[in-house]
């Protein structure tokens, strides 16, 4: 069986969703599906001015894996990409896109496949909240 070709990317440039989407299109495919995770006020009911992500140096290694392993599981059309840095209120952290013949399974598999993602893919935030203080998450 063929190893399931996927983009996998980690980088500290503004993430391109039409790339990320153009990447799973296809003539069998009538649905697709795109996850943004975008940065919040807030988290655990307190204000939050900005993020940092950080990423183990093979990060993009982990990512493509775990693509390619929920693409083997599914058979679908998958991409995604994370941004690292310094992220303000409103900037997007991650966009993963799923293809597949029906909208319920690319709903489902989206999901799946985020979920996936924060799971093993060693990417860390450092979170600023308001008042100076910051925490890090997902460590």
């Amino acid at each position: 069986m063929s190893e399931p070709e996927v983009l996998a990317r980690v980088t500290t440039d503004v993430l391109d969703r039409a790339e990320i989407e153009a990447f799973v299109r296809s003539p069998e495919n009538g649905a697709l599906v795109t996850f943004e995770g975008v940065i919040r006020d807030h988290d655990h009911g307190e204000s939050v001015t900005a993020l940092d992500y950080e990423a183990h140096p093979e990060a993009e290694a982990f990512l493509r894996e775990t693509l390619a392993q929920v693409a083997r599981e599914t058979g679908l059309r998958i991409a995604a990409a994370h941004r690292i840095g310094s992220l303000g209120i409103g900037d997007v952290a991650l966009v993963a896109s799923v293809a597949a013949p029906h909208r319920a399974q690319a709903f489902s598999v989206c999901g799946f496949l985020v979920d996936r993602i924060k799971e093993h893919t060693p990417i860390w935030k450092r979170q600023h909240l308001d008042g100076g203080t910051t925490e890090w998450v997902n460590l």
